[in-house]
């Protein structure tokens, strides 16, 4: 019978009802006690290194999972993340990069309703997430969530309350669960050969910048001294207006002459960028030293850039590293 560690955060799974509303409140073994069937197939213990509200979480927590994982990693079979819905994609993509060639599953859940309602998706959730944790096909993080099994790179939250908040994309489901049984649509774990490795720092200074119309360079100006990265949400498959007075270019000049790093992907959610297409794309792509995130979510662009940024690499390596496939990341390339 495989050994898995529930590590709870707190999130909607884990609140209850107060006058100030939904905070979290229920414990690492309470939720336990709402699934008891899963004694059927697996041995849980469990550990709370923090209760928040997941729009509290950020690099310092991801950080903090990552070590609780690393000191437990050869005591268990697997692991279970119960994590609110709001960041629960930055955190799944933050854990791919900060723990790599794991051949264990790291599985992120959590719910839309408390588990102590009586009509919620959290039981099932936590079922379905420690049942995957348990089976011997699985490996590496994901997001389990509405019967649904999704790489930690490739998820998004689209929906703010229905059960099925969560979607792939760009890239199809690992698998899906049904009842007791896991249908895997994808089977790779036999690409692994290199030992499990954990890294431990990660890089705060990363902006995400969405583009809207009228938008001009000033604002990368003003923003250069706080941040060594900048990703930009851009229009379509990518681009950047040129009108007024203060356009893009001497802003992106500016920025890049500088070694900071810019990050070009695209607003629309499905399909990705692809800067080649339109002259306000390519004539900046040709010109400037620019990283394209092609088909990979905005979640992991971002934790990826900040990952990166704390290893140290030149420019080219920088680039290199960004469009290594790590956990189905990204597929497009150069």
């Amino acid at each position: 019978m495989k050994k898995i560690l529930l590590i709870a955060t707190g999130g909607t799974i884990a609140s209850k009802y107060s006058s100030e509303g939904l905070k979290p409140g229920i414990t690492s073994e309470e939720l336990l006690a709402y699934v008891p069937e899963i004694r059927e197939f697996c041995m849980v213990d469990t550990v709370q290194p923090f209760e928040l509200d997941s729009t509290n979480v950020c690099q310092e927590h991801w950080l903090i999972l990552e070590r609780v994982i690393e000191e437990a990693y050869d005591r268990y079979h697997g692991f279970v993340v119960c994590h609110g819905t709001d960041t629960m994609a930055y955190t799944a993509a933050a854990l791919s990069y900060l723990i790599q060639n794991n051949r264990k599953p790291v599985v992120v859940t959590g719910a839309q309703k408390p588990i102590n309602l009586e009509i919620t998706d959290a039981r099932a959730n936590l079922r379905d997430s420690l049942r995957f944790a348990s089976d011997d096909r699985a490996y590496g993080v994901n997001i389990v969530f509405d019967g649904k099994v999704i790489a930690g790179t490739r998820a998004k939250k689209e929906r703010s309350k229905s059960y099925n908040a969560f979607s792939s994309i760009n890239y199809p489901d690992i698998a899906v669960i049904q009842e007791h049984r896991i249908i895997f649509y994808i089977e790779d774990h036999f690409r692994l050969t290199e030992p499990v490795r954990f890294y431990h720092r990660m890089n705060r200074r990363v902006l995400l910048l969405k583009m809207i119309p009228g938008m001009d360079g000033r604002v990368l100006n003003m923003l250069a001294d706080e941040y060594d990265a900048v990703i930009i949400e851009s229009f379509g498959v990518g681009g950047l207006p040129t009108y007024g007075q203060h356009d893009f270019l001497e802003a992106i000049d500016n920025w890049c002459s500088q070694g900071k790093k810019m990050i070009m992907a695209t607003q629309v959610t499905h399909e990705g960028s692809d800067m080649a297409v339109y002259q306000v794309g390519k004539a900046i792509k040709e010109r400037f030293p620019i990283i394209e995130a092609f088909d990979m979510t905005l979640e992991a662009t971002v934790t990826k850039v900040m990952w990166l940024l704390e290893q140290n690499l030149s420019g080219e390596e920088f680039k290199k590293e960004f469009y290594r496939t790590i956990n189905h990341d990204v597929l497009l390339v150069e």
